[in-house]
This record gives structure tokens, C-alpha cells and sequence, in this order.
């Protein structure tokens, strides 16, 4: 009967250690407004230290935009840049955890390879998975969105602007709601996710605390971010090729710099 009592007590009190362990979150540090600049510097230098590894990935990101200015030129519909842009930022976070390994790989002093970084994509499959499918959820939430936002779109041959500012007012601010929610769920988790065996409520939501307490910080950084991918556009899509690998390498170091670790990190 004793053995009973106690066997039962243990299973209890694992189960509540799951539960802890489930709903907890990793505590981050506030950083300064600005100091998105100094982790763009840090993924130069990363850049320069890996740079064939970074242009075959830059390569890979650059698939996406390009194609989309090849839809855009043979079918002539220029209203499916906005809700492309829009699914190109939702859909980034998931393809950049190979240069996350990169960029973990220099911290740790080691030469990064393409199949390590490969394989980091599978070092916590259910939760890298879980996010992906997360961020394609969102896009298709967006994407529904923007079709029924194009309802809105005046009805004439050639609209005037001023028939056009509600549509893309409306739209604007719906997209920047949207991009707003994706990137406080997205800033820090994947990175989490690669270095950090965590669930992925875990990463989330530790996530979302991190920008949270970093607002000023992070919407910097967010502004950055946009500048970038609206250069990467304004090249035809040619300009991702190094702007992804250095917005990622970036992000590592957003990464390392916010979120605590039991042991303080000096890379740089």
C-alpha cells in the first residue's frame, strides 16, 4: 500500500513539473533603443566569415521575390505585390534557422557547413514544424484578408487616388496590424526553438514578453527590418541575396542580446 501511495505521488508531481515546464517562459533583458545597428554590424562581420554558406541561402530566399516580379510582369496584376509581400515576411522566419546554426557555429568557434546547418532544421522537429505551420496558418489568414480587401477596390477603368485612399488605407492598416502580431510571436522564437529543446507555447510566448519589454527597441528593429525587404523589392528581388543572410545573422544577435541565459555571452 505505501508503494502504491508513493508511486502515485511521483507521477504526480511529475505530471506537475510538465506543467511548469510547459507554461513557462525564458526571462529576457532590456536592451537599448538602438541596438538593432550594433547587431546589423555583428552580421556583417558573420557574413564575411561564412560567405559562400550565406550566398546559398541568400540564393534560396531570393527564389520567392523574384518569382513574384515574374508573376507580377506576365500577368500584369500589380495588386498581388501587397498580400505576396506580406506572406514573404510571415514565411521568412521558418527558412531562416539554417543561419541561425551559422551564425551559433562562429559563436561556438567552429567552421559552419551547409549539412550541419541543414540539419538544425530537424534538432527540435515538433516544435520548428509546429511554427511553420503557425506562420502558414497567418499567411493564409492574410491572404483571405486581402481578398476581401480587393472587394473594396473601385469598380472603374482607371480609378483616381482619391478613389483609391480607402482601399489603401484599409488594406495598409490591416497588413500592419497582421505583420505587427507575426513579428512579436516570431522575433525570438525560432531561435529559441534552435538552440533550446522547448515546447513551442515556450518560445511563443517567451516571445512575446521579450518584445513587450523591449517595445522602442524592437520597433526600431522592426523598421529595419521593413527598410530592408523594401530594398530587397526595389532590386526586383536580386537584392535578398544578401540582404536575408545578414537580417538573419541580425536576428541571432537580437537574440543573444535579449533573451537570458544562466550563463552571460560575450560574442562579438
Amino acid at each position: 500500500m505505501p508503494t502504491t501511495q508513493t508511486s502515485t505521488q511521483a507521477q504526480a508531481n511529475r505530471q506537475t513539473r510538465d506543467k511548469k515546464a510547459f507554461a513557462r517562459t525564458i526571462e529576457s533583458n532590456q536592451v537599448s533603443t538602438f541596438a538593432c545597428f550594433h547587431w546589423l554590424s555583428l552580421a556583417i562581420k558573420d557574413f564575411t566569415k561564412a560567405p559562400l554558406i550565406s550566398l546559398i541561402y541568400g540564393l534560396i530566399f531570393s527564389v520567392v521575390p523574384v518569382a513574384i516580379f515574374y508573376l507580377v510582369a506576365n500577368t500584369e496584376n500589380h495588386l498581388i505585390i501587397l498580400p505576396a509581400t506580406i506572406a514573404f515576411a510571415l514565411i521568412g522566419p521558418a527558412f531562416a534557422t539554417g543561419l541561425y546554426d551559422v551564425a551559433w557555429e562562429l559563436e561556438k568557434g567552429h567552421k559552419p557547413t551547409m549539412s550541419h546547418s541543414l540539419k538544425s532544421m530537424f534538432r527540435n522537429p515538433v516544435g520548428e514544424w509546429g511554427f511553420a505551420i503557425l506562420l502558414m496558418i497567418c499567411m493564409i489568414a492574410w491572404t483571405r484578408l486581402a481578398a476581401l480587401i480587393h472587394a473594396l477596390y473601385p469598380n472603374t477603368v482607371n480609378p483616381t487616388f482619391e478613389e483609391l485612399t480607402f482601399f489603401l488605407g484599409f488594406g495598409t492598416l490591416v497588413g500592419a496590424a497582421m505583420a505587427a502580431v507575426v513579428f512579436t510571436i516570431s522575433a525570438f522564437t525560432p531561435q529559441i526553438m534552435v538552440e533550446r529543446r522547448v515546447d513551442i507555447m515556450t518560445a511563443v510566448i517567451s516571445s512575446v514578453k521579450a518584445v513587450n519589454k523591449n517595445v522602442f527597441a524592437m520597433f526600431a528593429w522592426a523598421l529595419v527590418i521593413l527598410g530592408f525587404v523594401l530594398v530587397g523589392f526595389l532590386t526586383q528581388g536580386f537584392g535578398f541575396i544578401l540582404i536575408m543572410p545578414v537580417l538573419s545573422y541580425a536576428s541571432w544577435h537580437a537574440y543573444i542580446a535579449v533573451i537570458k541565459t544562466k550563463r552571460e555571452r560575450h560574442y562579438e
